[in-house]
């Protein structure tokens, strides 16, 4: 769909260059065959077919009449690489529409030749890179030239910015001539600019053709949409929104407002910027003119918005700017190991707080790691500033909303997640806190923006996500899957809070179980599919007693986290091992490849005196739990234990297990409540399905243990449910062994007969 045409432009007016800089236009340079691939956008095979199939003799001889493809231009380029001239392949590209291209306002199709030519346009303002020395010179003299095109023509010199004047008058004159067909190719300053940056919806990609840094740490569209949408419009006219931009960078959350600067954003009422970066200020600058709206401040630190002053050149008595009604900041991206910086990306998130004014919003984007590190349990640990930072800012009641944004939404940080923090003025009783997972709400998407997006804003709308119960998080099987709101502080015996050292990222704190599904419908149908597979076993599963929970008396859950610091399970961590340590002998590794399938256990060991060079690696009990948490959880029970676990295997083990164990060899009685938890029922419910979407990491998608939780199941229960697991497991057990018997017959005779060294005869 085209975009709509500005309406208060008056860069059109002076849309000719100065003609004492622009040089005249010079015919475009030959192009191979691959040149016509990349600026056609098309395959190379593509374009050899082109040719083959329009040859002139091949249409000539079938009088057919369509136009030949070009020929090469004679005494230029060789036999394996001719040339060709660039106006005739664009003319003949002009015959060919682009599949699924979209008509603009006059109702014609786009062609490959409007792409051809965009692309030489390009190629132009991208050759321009060599000569000027760098990137960022070809886009800041561009810039310039947008800038004072647009807004800048019309200003006194004296409220321009510093360097814009000279930056202009020294640009090169053909990249004046390259800036100005850029915005009459595009439409407008505004988008030109735009389309240098990176920022444009042409699929352009300027700043990524000429390898510029700028493109690292631009805010990723969708992020920019969903603050937007968040927002919501203005309505224009006095008394609307102020806003702040801190680390505005190039302007993306603070230009996206609204709709965007051709839109809706002059309906906001006064708009400040702070950047900290001098080239990306100076940009900022630039591009806030191609939009005609320089009147908008660009700070070098927040501290300038203390200073008493004329913001936006209004012609009003000086004052601060210390707050706003809206704040945005994005903040350059640091990894995980900076969490000791003590101006770090939360750190951004309190300033924004810091500027609001009373029912004003922040819309902050950080790192997901800030919201999962934790200070550990020990007497010896120290909370980081990052972590401190995150307690303040939820025991002051400043947190509002957490969104879990999709993964890989950054198309440079692929490896890097992020969080969306809306945040409000602190306050005397801090509420509940609303968590909402966008990267589950994404997937079921596919990936498409408008439809994640709708569905984030619509979760946080008031009443689309109940208060949480005062006795704990009690699942609503009607509710909402990809959003829950806790409190920040327990209100009742059995509450979740978020200040419990644990990790507040959703997808940590939020469960999956099946939506719309009739467990005992469900079970009772695998039951019949049992009998009917295997009739032997039809007395033994119709013997199960199932039956349907009284919805009275929900189950409540725990989390590992809780049971681990309680004593009754314990986190056995896997150990790194040299490849030259595993051999065929000595005690059972367990690694991914054991946890997949892909090898049997037993298949690698490790030697005993080898093993004593690793004396924090762990060794297996039975009744031990091996855990693998990558790209969901597997489970495995260790029946006989002495495993040594490779990492990222982790284990978990029942601590009362291996006495009820010793008590069951003496002979002893035994009551079924003895035990609060079995081997076999711990591994299956981990693998629930309420367990399997918990993970995070853009990469590699690792589930966190301690985030994961169990039903607080009777113990009567949980020993009927270990002797059904228990028993099933034995049956697979026995039906792999047939299987693998069977394909190991098959193997044998099928290569018998191959090799002709065996006879088969019918009896």
């Amino acid at each position: 769909m085209s975009r709509p045409r500005p309406t208060f432009m008056s860069w059109q007016s002076t849309s000719v260059p100065r003609a004492d800089t622009v040089t005249a236009p010079q015919s475009y340079a030959p192009v191979s065959l691959g040149e016509i691939k990349e600026l056609a956008g098309v395959g190379r095979p593509t374009v050899s077919n082109w040719r083959r199939r329009h040859s002139k003799e091949l249409l000539h001889g079938t009088n057919d009449s369509r136009r030949p493809f070009p020929d090469p231009i004679p005494g230029v380029g060789s036999e394996s690489k001719p040339l060709f001239d660039a106006a005739e392949i664009a003319d003949w590209l002009d015959l060919r529409a682009v599949p699924d291209g979209e008509p603009d306002d006059n109702g014609r199709l786009p062609t490959y030749g409007d792409r051809f030519r965009r692309a030489l346009r390009l190629r132009g303002l991208v050759a321009l890179k060599h000569r000027l020395g760098s990137a960022e010179t070809v886009i800041s003299q561009a810039l310039a030239v947008i800038a004072m095109s647009a807004e800048g023509k019309d200003r006194i010199p004296e409220y321009l910015p510093r360097e814009l004047l000279a930056e202009y008058e020294g640009a090169d004159p053909d990249l004046v001539r390259a800036a100005h067909e850029l915005m009459d190719e595009i439409g407008a300053p505004g988008w030109a600019a735009d389309a240098l940056l990176g920022l444009d919806d042409e699929g352009l990609e300027i700043a990524r053709r000429l390898e510029s840094d700028l493109v690292m740490d631009v805010t990723p569209r969708g992020v920019v949409a969903l603050v937007a949408a968040l927002i919501g419009p203005n309505e224009g006219g006095p008394g609307q929104r102020s806003a702040i931009s801190l680390c505005a960078g190039l302007g993306e959350l603070l230009l996206g407002m609204g709709g965007g600067p051709y839109e809706g954003l002059r309906g906001h009422g006064e708009l400040v910027a702070v950047e900290t970066d001098p080239l990306l200020r100076k940009l900022l600058r630039y591009r806030l003119l191609s939009y005609e709206a320089g009147s908008v401040e660009v700070c070098a630190s927040p501290s300038e918005l203390d200073t008493p002053r004329a913001w936006n050149q209004a012609p009003v008595e000086a004052h601060t700017f210390s707050r706003a009604d809206v704040v945005l900041a994005d903040p350059p991206y640091v990894s995980g190991e900076r969490e000791r910086d003590v101006e770090g990306p939360l750190w951004w998130a309190e300033e924004a707080v810091r500027r609001l004014e009373p029912g004003g919003r922040a819309y902050v984007v950080v790192p997901a790691w800030t919201l999962t590190r934790t200070s550990g349990t020990g007497p010896a640990s120290v909370p980081t500033p990052t972590i401190d930072a995150r307690r303040a800012l939820l025991a002051r009641g400043c947190v509002e909303t957490v969104v879990q944004l999709p993964r890989r939404i950054h198309p440079f940080r692929t490896g890097a997640e992020y969080a969306l923090l809306v945040l409000r003025p602190p306050s005397a009783a801090p509420g509940s806190v609303l968590l909402v997972d966008a990267d589950r709400i994404a997937r079921r998407a596919g990936g498409k923006a408008e439809e994640w997006i709708d569905r984030v804003v619509g979760l946080t709308r008031p009443g689309a996500v109940p208060e949480p119960d005062d006795d704990g998080p009690a699942e609503d099987a009607d509710g909402p899957r990809d959003a829950r709101r806790v409190h920040v502080r327990p209100s009742g015996r059995a509450g979740e809070q978020l200040l419990d050292n644990r990790s507040v990222l959703p997808s940590h704190r939020l469960a999956a179980p099946e939506a719309r599904v009739d467990h005992v419908d469900e079970t009772l149908a695998a039951r019949r599919a049992v009998a009917a597979a295997l009739p032997h076993l039809r007395d033994w599963v119709v013997d199960m007693n199932i039956g349907r929970r009284d919805p009275h008396t929900p189950i409540r859950h725990r989390n590992l986290d809780v049971l681990l610091k309680a004593g009754q399970l314990r986190l056995l961590g896997g150990h790194r091992v040299k490849e030259d340590d595993i051999g065929e002998a000595g005690l059972p590794v367990v690694g991914r490849e054991e946890m997949l399938g892909e090898l049997p256990v037993g298949a690698r060991c490790i030697a005993p005196e080898d093993l004593a060079a690793y004396p924090s690696a762990k060794v297996t009990e039975p009744g031990d739990v091996l855990l693998l948490a990558e790209h969901g959880v597997r489970c495995l029970v260790d029946t006989a234990g002495g495993c040594v676990l490779l990492s990222p295997v982790q284990g978990l083990r029942i601590t009362a297990y291996r006495e009820h164990v010793r008590d069951v060899t003496r002979g002893g009685p035994v009551r079924p409540d003895a035990l609060w938890m079995r081997p076999h029922s711990l591994a299956r419910l981990l693998q629930a399905p309420r367990n399997q979407h918990r993970g995070s990491g853009s990469l590699v998608r690792r589930v966190s243990v301690r985030d994961m939780d169990l039903p607080q199941l009777p113990p009567e229960e949980i020993a009927e449910l270990e002797a059904i697991l228990a028993e099933t497991e034995r049956l697979r057990a026995e039906a792999r062994a047939q299987l693998e018997a069977l394909d190991r017959l098959a193997e044998r005779v099928s290569a018998g007969a191959a090799d002709g060294g065996l006879a088969l005869r019918r009896r």
